[in-house]
C-alpha cells in the first residue's frame, strides 16, 4: 500500500505565506503526477496545482502567480509554496499522487491539512 502524509497547514494572516509538504511512502515503484487539491466548506474539491514527474506544472487560475508547486523525486515528496494568501484560500488541502506499485497503478490521497487565512 501507499501512504501520503501532509504537513504544513495552519492559521495565517491575509498576505502571508505557508508551505505544504506531502511525503509518499510504501510499496512505490514509480510516481507519475502529483498534485494538490482543496475543499472549502460547502464546496466541491477542486484542483489547485499539479506537477508531472518531469516537472511540468499546471495551476488553477486563482492561484497562478501566488502558489508554486514543486517536488523532490528522490524523497517522493511534493510541496506547495503558498504566497499572498487570501481569505478565500481557506480550505482543507489534499495531496494526490498517481502511483505505480508492484500490483498496479492507483490514485492515492492524503488525509488533508487545514489552511485558514484570517486576521
Amino acid at each position: 500500500q501507499v501512504q501520503l502524509v501532509e504537513s504544513g497547514g495552519g492559521l495565517v494572516q491575509p498576505g502571508g505565506s505557508l508551505r505544504l509538504s506531502c511525503a509518499a511512502s510504501g510499496s512505490i515503484f514509480i510516481i507519475n503526477a502529483m498534485g494538490w487539491y482543496r475543499q472549502a466548506p460547502g464546496k466541491q474539491r477542486e484542483l489547485v496545482a499539479t506537477i508531472t514527474s518531469a516537472g511540468s506544472t499546471n495551476y488553477e487560475d486563482s492561484v497562478r502567480g501566488r502558489f508554486i508547486i514543486s517536488r523532490d523525486n528522490a524523497k517522493n515528496t511534493v510541496y506547495l509554496q503558498m504566497n499572498s494568501l487570501k481569505p478565500e484560500d481557506t480550505a482543507v488541502f489534499y495531496c494526490n499522487a498517481d502511483v505505480h506499485t508492484l500490483w498496479g497503478r492507483n490514485d492515492y490521497w492524503g488525509q488533508g491539512t487545514q489552511v485558514t487565512v484570517s486576521s
